[in-house]
């Protein structure tokens, strides 16, 4: 796909930094280069590199490359430390890593050093026995002196295998709301239906120009911007780390017509607008998907930026993308009160469902069965776009479907008549409190319509005569201070006894654990609420 842009569009930028521009034909030769260079190093079709890499125009080379020679891409979660880094490496069965050598507070290669000491000259002992070469990009270290350098990898020209579009392209790891990571399987063919899905549903101009930092290294930032830009000549304009006044001065500087955002930074971002005066003229679209929407998002972005096209969505890894959108053209309503249709791609689905490469139904989570159009349930997935499963995880792959082949997103929700699906919550973030079903995205709704609170996330505990109560973490707005009696009051005035959280605790925004799309992982929260109240 990336010859074909190029041969199309040789001259038109397809990645834009501060520093510089990337044109396809640029961007398509070093691409080779780097194939070459993999070859050369001994990567074989169908063994795993393992990527380290913010989003440095490097990560979208080395994509491309890896694809090329015909291997299997690992992108890592760069916030993982020691310990999930030697998982990922090991489980993935790697051959070669590709990695930074130090980004913000996290140093990769002192990691290396703990899981797998003298990797520089070969060594890798017991600890990661597939592991046969590391390669190291100079990021904001000094590298490491004998270990083979990220620019040893430019390689001259080689003959390259022909591709397989059913072949694995990517496994990448889930980040887990709920429990330790799994490798998802999505071939070439996946994530190119799913890439010109994104294009096509939410109407792509020609020559659109997407800036985002959500990480390349997860779906949202690799399939809606590095792909999808491909089938419009498109550009990305990435950045490695989210700042709201950089996201507006890079609108203002690239004249950007598209962001991806989730809603905390699309919040954060429109804060920054009163005190970052910039031309956002160019901004033509924003899809703001993956997390709990703050009440009146939509009214503000709205009233922000004139005739922007917003859209959000829902979508996991296991689904290669975003599987339902809003329209470019849907009322408000719709914005505010669901996740989107489910998305039709037009040429790349499956006629047999309604032009989808991901279909869905809703059925009851103790029974199985299938429910009725506006009936709460958990969401079930079935089509091209699903994975086939977790890589050498076969007891975790068929617990993740039914008989029928439908995979369980352990996600709630209901689809109404018209094909608009909205999330509810988390099955097994669901609990019991005395008896009684709570679900914690009530409670989270209550607690950000109280003007002092930005974003709240309720978690639950043991308790020993309830069974389970809820915590809820709260981030106040910028001069609000925390008063968890007065928010107590406030839900107790507003719900059930047995769904009012039993404690309310600080956290501050960056301390939240999140997924790289923006899910909250409760389960991180509740060991932090238990350690926090010294619960046993």
């Amino acid at each position: 796909m990336l010859d074909a842009a190029a041969e199309e569009f040789p001259d038109r930028p397809y990645l834009i930094t501060d520093q510089r521009t990337w044109t396809y034909r640029e961007m398509a030769q070093w691409v080779r280069q780097l194939a070459g260079g993999l070859v050369t190093a001994g990567v074989r079709p169908g063994e795993h590199v393992a990527l380290v890499m913010a989003n440095y125009p490097a990560f979208a080379a080395l994509k491309f490359a890896i694809a090329a020679v015909g291997a299997v891409a690992v992108p890592v979660n760069i916030l993982n430390r020691r310990d999930e880094l030697a998982y990922v490496l090991r489980q993935s069965r790697a051959v070669m890593l590709v990695t930074m050598d130090r980004f913000r507070d996290l140093d990769y290669l002192g990691m290396l050093d703990e899981i797998a000491p003298g990797w520089e000259t070969g060594g890798r002992g017991t600890a990661l026995p597939d592991l046969r070469s590391v390669a190291v990009f100079k990021a904001e270290g000094d590298g490491r002196v004998g270990a083979t350098t990220f620019e040893n990898l430019q390689g001259g020209a080689v003959d390259l295998p022909r591709g397989d579009p059913a072949a694995p392209a990517d496994i990448i790891y889930t980040s887990g709301t709920t429990g330790s990571p799994k490798g998802v399987v999505l071939t070439h063919d996946m994530l190119l239906r799913a890439a010109f899905g994104s294009a096509y549903a939410r109407a792509f101009e020609d020559g659109r120009r997407i800036h985002f930092s959500l990480p390349m290294n997860h779906v949202y930032g690799y399939v809606e911007g590095l792909l999808a830009a491909l089938f419009v000549g498109g550009a990305i304009v990435p950045h490695l780390k989210f700042d709201p006044c950089e996201t507006l001065r890079a609108i203002e500087r690239h004249r950007v017509t598209d962001l991806l955002l989730i809603p905390t930074m699309t919040l954060a971002v429109l804060d920054a607008l009163a005190d970052t005066p910039v031309d956002t003229a160019s901004l033509k679209g924003m899809l703001s998907s993956g997390g709990r929407t703050p009440p009146g998002l939509w009214d503000r972005i709205l009233a922000t930026f004139d005739s922007i096209e917003i859209t959000t969505g829902y979508g996991m890894s296991e689904c290669t993308a975003s599987t339902t959108v809003t329209r470019p053209d849907d009322p408000s309503d719709r914005l505010k009160t669901t996740n989107g249709r489910l998305r039709d791609v037009g040429s790349a689905g499956d006629p047999a469902i309604g032009n989808r490469i991901v279909d869905y139904r809703v059925v009851d989570p103790q029974s199985g069965a299938v429910l009725a159009p506006g009936e709460v349930g958990e969401l079930m997935a079935r089509g091209p776009g699903v994975t086939t499963g977790y890589f050498d995880k076969p007891e975790a792959t068929a617990e993740a479907f039914d008989a029928e082949g439908w995979l369980h997103t352990g996600d709630l929700g209901r689809i109404d008549a018209d094909g608009y699906l909205s999330l509810v919550g988390r099955v097994k973030e669901s609990y019991r409190c005395g008896g009684e079903q709570v679900t914690p995205s009530e409670i989270e709704d209550v607690l950000m319509g109280h003007p002092s609170v930005l974003q709240a996330y309720v978690a639950p505990v043991p308790d020993d005569r309830m069974g389970e109560i809820g915590i809820a973490f709260i981030v106040t707005r910028p001069g609000s201070g925390l008063e968890p009696q007065v928010l107590i009051n406030w839900c107790a005035e507003r719900l059930a006894r047995f769904k009012v959280p039993r404690h309310i605790l600080a956290i501050k925004v960056e301390d939240v654990p999140l997924t790289p799309s923006g899910r909250p992982r409760k389960f991180l929260l509740s060991r932090l609420a238990i350690e926090r109240l010294g619960l046993s």
